[in-house]
């Protein structure tokens, strides 16, 4: 028992009191260190809410959209702001909101599913070359260089002139151009890792490479590629938007955020709501796609 010297003498120490006397405050540790700055990551906070919310409403599109995309109003044309149309007609007759619904679920899978590929493949390659090294990494890392030295618009609209408007076109030309971002990221950080002593304890531990890959170096590296993945989203969405603009992306009467910018804007003097609210749509995205890749990359950041 701690022995108390207390007003009148020794004695045990009260119970929550150190032996001086001095209450002792118990430490409560988060159970994870990740969990923790997430909790308090403002930036990581606001940019899921907004995101996941662009998901509700892109998921719900059937069930929140006040009209199908393709319904035709042909007595409200190019109507205002109205109780039956809540943000107007466009010039077929056509519900601004539904149409914003609908373009934001078709954008927002364009744009996710864009990504996949080449985040896998790229992260695939770039783990390889930076751990193999040799002829492997010279491959990989020319092919990057060959691929960089292009424009990126440049090379996904002659890939789209080829494969064809559509869709189908864009996941090709992301799929053949997109990867190398992921590959150049994940090689330089493999490079790091491949020369750590926890890698080379299982190389002496006899461990195959698969394993060593699997268990040891991938979880080191691809923490660069998913914080990436998240802005690369929103590169794609604008690209999918741009290349819808220019009649290249998404095409009618499937609604896309791109194309109803480009038939809005003949209407900016008379109504200036059917080229800015898609606009808008495409700045929310953007700001909720980035502070999610802000925040993750403040919580995964090294300890």
């Amino acid at each position: 028992m701690t022995t108390f010297v207390g007003r009148y003498g020794p004695g045990p120490a009260p119970e929550g009191t150190g032996p001086d006397g001095a209450p002792v405050v118990a430490r409560k540790r988060p159970r994870s260190v990740l969990a923790y700055r997430a909790r308090h990551s403002p930036t990581l906070i606001i940019g899921a809410t907004i995101t996941l919310g662009l998901v509700l409403v892109a998921v719900l599109a059937p069930l929140i959209s006040p009209y199908a995309p393709d319904h035709q109003d042909l007595y409200n044309i190019l109507s205002g702001f109205s109780s039956k149309h809540l943000l107007g007609t466009d010039e077929l007759g056509r519900d601004e909101l539904s149409r914003l619904i609908w373009a934001g679920r078709t954008d927002l899978r364009v744009g996710i599913l864009a990504v996949i590929f080449p985040f896998c493949f790229g992260t695939a390659m770039g783990t390889l070359a930076g751990y193999r090294g040799g002829w492997l990494d010279t491959v990989v890392m020319r092919a990057v260089d060959v691929l960089i030295a292009f424009p990126f618009y440049v090379l996904v609209i002659g890939l789209i002139f080829v494969v064809g408007a559509g869709t189908t076109g864009i996941y090709v030309a992301f799929a053949a151009v997109d990867w190398v971002v992921y590959a150049r990221a994940v090689r330089a950080t493999t490079l790091v890792v491949r020369e750590s002593d926890y890698v080379a304890a299982a190389r002496t531990g006899g461990l195959p490479d698969w394993r060593i890959l699997w268990r040891h170096v991938l979880p080191n590296t691809i923490t660069q590629a998913v914080v990436y993945l998240t802005n690369d989203v929103v590169l794609v969405i604008v690209a999918v938007v741009t290349l819808g603009y220019l009649g290249l992306g998404v095409q009618p009467p499937t609604p896309d955020w791109g194309a109803m910018i480009s038939e809005g804007q003949e209407f900016l003097t008379t109504y200036w709501a059917l080229a800015t609210l898609p606009g808008i749509a495409v700045l929310i995205t953007g700001l909720g796609f980035s502070l999610l890749g802000d925040g993750l990359a403040d919580v995964l950041r090294p300890q």
